[in-house]
């Protein structure tokens, strides 16, 4: 059983067509959105977390490339420095995947990297600069 994490960018010719249930359809393949962003008559952009057996994968992958779906690999990670965290709470409010947790007897923020899918927007609003986005 293989598992990836995929960006995948839909042109506007298809984002009305069922891809993803094609995947789960007929490569009987495990979706999980992390995060869409789908619009009719726009280009669309999803990031998601593929699970099955390799050669499915790989056998789906190729029938996205085919339909015109562009992939790439999820290769960033997100990273909280400790030393300039001030747990201050204000990533946990933001983030989608609710992948900042506190600890309510210490209070402190940490972060749970399965959850995560290094989206960003934690990035951009912390006001210490303490996460940041690496490339990997």
């Amino acid at each position: 059983m293989g598992k990836r994490t995929l960006v995948l960018k839909f042109p506007k010719k298809l984002v009305n067509q069922p891809i993803t249930y094609k995947l789960v359809k007929n490569y009987n393949l495990k979706l999980n959105i992390l995060q869409a962003k789908v619009t009719p008559e726009e280009e669309g952009s999803m990031v998601i977390g593929i699970e099955g057996p390799d050669k499915k994968i790989k056998e789906g992958i190729k029938y996205l490339k085919e339909t015109g779906v562009k992939i790439q690999p999820l290769i960033q990670d997100v990273e909280l420095d400790k030393d300039k965290c001030t747990h201050c709470t204000y990533c946990v409010t933001l983030c989608p995947t609710q992948a900042f947790i506190v600890d309510r007897k210490t209070m402190e923020v940490s972060l749970d990297k399965d959850k995560c899918i290094a989206c960003g927007i934690c990035v951009d609003v912390c006001p210490y600069n303490a996460i940041k986005l690496k490339l990997g």
